[in-house]
C-alpha cells in the first residue's frame, strides 16, 4: 500500500500512552515521539511511504507448554531480512527517478501499523495488531519513504473485530488493559525481552512457558485461526539451534557462543542472561501452564 508522511491524525493517544507508564523501560519511545507522530520528521522531502507486509507465519504447531518462543524468534533476524527484502522495491523506485528511497523494518521511528492503516493494508484489530483481510496479522511492516509523488490507496474503515474479544480474554496477564490499549508493562513479550532484571511477581507465574515474546494474542485471533497461512521465506522458518532447546543449553554456553548461535536472531536483544531468566522463570511456572485456547469465530466479521 501506499500513503503519505503527513502527522498521524490521532497522535496525541501516543502522548496519552506514554503518560500512563504503559511503556515502562522502553524510554526511547519517549525520546522519538514527535517522529512518531509526524513522520514527515523521519526523512526529510518525502512526499509518500510505500508500506509492504511481510509474512513470517511459520506454520509450526505448537511447541507445548514449555518452553515457546514466539513464532517471529523462530528464525533469523528478521530486521535485516525484511529490509534485504524491501531493497529491490527500494532500487525500483531509484530507477524511476528517487533521490530519497529509504526503508525500515522496525528499525527507526516509524510508525509502521498507522501508516499501514492509512494506506489501506489492514485495520488495528483489539489485540494492537495491523489484521490484513482474509490474511490475518502474522507480518512484519516495512516502509520504504521516497521524494516520488506516489498516489496513495484509500484507508480501510471498517472495524472486522466485530463483538469479539477472545485477544483479550486470553492474555494471561491482563496485558490488553481495553480493546487496542496494551499495557506493555504486563506483556508477555515485554517482560521476556525489554524488562531489566527479574520478572516481577505475580506476572512471572503467569509466562505461560513463554521464554521469549508471546503469540497468544495472535494465536486466538479468528483471522490467524482461518487465514493465516505459511511464508516461503526460508529465513523465517524455525531454527535448529532452538529444537528442543532448554535451561541447560544456555546454563552451559558463554558469551561468545550465545553470541555465535543466536547473535543473528531476535533472541539476541534478551542476551544470554535474559535467556537463562525467562527460562528459570517459566520452569518455575510451569505446572500452571495449560494449552492456549483455540476458539472459534468469537463474533468477529470473518468473511
Amino acid at each position: 500500500g501506499i500513503t503519505d508522511p503527513s502527522p498521524i491524525p490521532d497522535g496525541e493517544r501516543l502522548d496519552d500512552w506514554l503518560a500512563s507508564g504503559y511503556a515502562g523501560v522502553m524510554r526511547y519511545l519517549h525520546r522519538q515521539a514527535r517522529k512518531r507522530k509526524d513522520p514527515r520528521l523521519i526523512v526529510r522531502g518525502a512526499k509518500s511511504v510505500v508500506v509492504v507486509l511481510d509474512n513470517y507465519y511459520n506454520g509450526d504447531p505448537d511447541p507445548g507448554p514449555a518452553p515457546r518462543v514466539a513464532r517471529y524468534a523462530r528464525g533469523d533476524d528478521y530486521h535485516r531480512v525484511t529490509r534485504q527484502r524491501l531493497e529491490p522495491l527500494a532500487e525500483f523506485l531509484r530507477s524511476r527517478g528517487a533521490a530519497v528511497a529509504h526503508s525500515y523494518a522496525d528499525s527507526g521511528p516509524v510508525p509502521e501499523r498507522a501508516l499501514a492503516l492509512r494506506a489501506g493494508l489492514g485495520w488495528i484489530g483489539k489485540n494492537t495488531m495491523l489484521i490484513r483481510p482474509g490474511a490475518g496479522s502474522f507480518f512484519f511492516i516495512g516502509t520504504i519513504f521516497t521524494d516520488l509523488p506516489l498516489d496513495h490507496d484509500a484507508t480501510i474503515t471498517t472495524d472486522h473485530c466485530g463483538s469479539c474479544t477472545r485477544c483479550l480474554d486470553a492474555c494471561p496477564t491482563g496485558a490488553l488493559v481495553e480493546p487496542r490499549v496494551l499495557d506493555a508493562t504486563r506483556c508477555i513479550s515485554y517482560l521476556t525481552i525489554e524488562q531489566k532484571g527479574p520478572i516481577p511477581e505475580p506476572l512471572s507465574a503467569r509466562l505461560e512457558g513463554w521464554v521469549f515474546g508471546c503469540d497468544i494474542c495472535n494465536e486466538v485471533c479468528p483471522w490467524n485461526l482461518r487465514f493465516a497461512e505459511a511464508s516461503s521465506a526460508e529465513e523465517f522458518r524455525s531454527r535448529d539451534d532452538l529444537a528442543g532447546a532448554g535451561v541447560d543449553l544456555f546454563e552451559q554456553m558463554d558469551e561468545a557462543e550465545f553470541t555465535r548461535r543466536f547473535g543473528d536472531t531476535p533472541l539476541e536483544r534478551a542476551g544470554l542472561q535474559g535467556m537463562r531468566r525467562n527460562f528459570r522463570a517459566a520452569l518455575a511456572s510451569e505446572s500452571s501452564v495449560s494449552e492456549p485456547a483455540r476458539p472459534g469465530r468469537g463474533g468477529a466479521d470473518v468473511s
